[in-house]
């Protein structure tokens, strides 16, 4: 974006000052960040600026209804809890005219008063920023315990609604547009193979024995700043998604994520493997951070959660190859299937590890109950 353009924008927020710099920022895939720096009466002071996608966010009114809601929530939470609501949640700075984001056109803008001395990683370096991550997702379960869940919007609905995505894989398969399902029927039969589990969550959550929770739905480890000084679990970023859901897919998805031995598109499954350590280091930073809020089905079904999240993930990319490639961006022929197959790998080892990740989750349920 031209400097004059970015200067045209900035203006309709409610922040005094010049702008000095801007660049962009970050390695996110969806919206296009800005990092600005502002001179403001000779003191200098950062910003982010997020041009929002509209093409994944069709409505965004109701997209920063649930920002504002629940960052307002947390600020206040934090606050009663004598913690510090300007570093450890995100605040959004409004437009001149009292609005939560600036539309020009059919771009759309937000703005968010910069973090300092924070950072963020993509992939797990140390098992203490892996832990700090878990605690940091777990204490933004906690502190939204008592959040209305059901009065946030679906910003993507049936985002994981793992039995619908199944009906998806099996219309792709039916349909195969491309003619490839012949040539990945094991993939294809990986699949059918695990029916039966694929409404276990959604039943429950219909039963009523799992709880609707206010939950963040990407909760990668490049999603939670930490402090640059200590280190710990500072704040939890990118709230796009946060709507209404189940406190297990949150855990599930970022084991998936962080406790893989192998990059998500790794082409050697031989290297795929649940790294068991990895996974207990994030189920007791999971656990420290929600402070008991879990219920005893919620602690029984965390390992499940793993387990679908990871299976949805793979026959997500599984179900888009066989359409096309025309959801997920690919580098390289067959990317979606690479990717597929280290799902199913890590699915499969998750599985052969069963009973190990369960005593795990009971001894840390445990030590937390102490």
């Amino acid at each position: 974006m031209q400097m004059q353009k970015l200067n045209q924008v900035i203006q309709m927020f409610a922040v005094d000052g010049s702008v000095l710099s801007a660049e962009e920022y970050g390695t996110g895939h969806i919206n296009r960040t800005h990092l600005i720096e502002m001179d403001q009466c000779g003191q200098r002071k950062r910003y982010i600026l997020q041009q929002i996608n509209t093409e994944v966010f069709k409505d965004v009114d109701k997209l920063m209804e649930n920002i504002i809601g629940v960052t307002g929530y947390l600020s206040k939470k934090l606050t009663e809890q004598g913690g510090d609501p300007d570093r450890e949640t995100l605040r959004v700075i409004p437009t001149r005219n009292a609005g939560s984001y600036y539309r020009d056109g059919e771009k759309c803008y937000r703005m968010y008063p910069f973090i300092e001395d924070a950072v963020s990683y993509d992939a797990v370096k140390r098992p203490e920023d892996f832990y700090e991550s878990a605690k940091a997702f777990g204490r933004f379960q906690s502190l939204l315990l008592a959040y209305p869940a059901h009065t946030l919007h679906e910003t993507i609905p049936d985002f994981h609604n793992t039995k619908k995505r199944f009906a998806a894989f099996c219309a792709a398969v039916e349909a195969d547009l491309c003619g490839r399902a012949a040539s990945v029927q094991p993939e294809i039969a990986f699949v059918m193979e695990r029916e039966p589990e694929m409404s276990v969550l959604t039943d429950l959550l219909k039963q009523k024995k799992l709880p609707l929770r206010v939950t963040h739905n990407d909760t990668k480890l490049n999603n939670v700043l930490l402090d640059r000084q200590t280190g710990a679990g500072l704040c939890v970023i990118d709230l796009d998604t946060v709507m209404p859901g189940l406190s297990v897919h949150d855990f599930g998805d970022a084991v998936r994520f962080g406790a893989n031995t192998a990059a998500e598109d790794e082409q050697d499954i031989g290297k795929v493997s649940l790294d068991l350590s990895l996974y207990e280091t994030y189920v007791s930073g999971y656990l420290d951070g929600c402070r008991g809020s879990l219920t005893k089905k919620e602690l029984e079904m965390l390992p499940m959660g793993a387990k679908l999240m990871t299976m949805e993930c793979g026959m997500r990319f599984l179900t888009d190859y066989l359409s096309g490639d025309t959801y997920f961006r690919i580098h390289r022929k067959q990317h979606n299937l690479d990717r597929c197959r280290t799902q199913f790998a890590l699915t499969a080892d998750m599985e052969h590890k069963w009973t190990q990740m369960q005593e795990i989750v009971q001894k840390q349920a445990k030590k937390d109950m102490r």
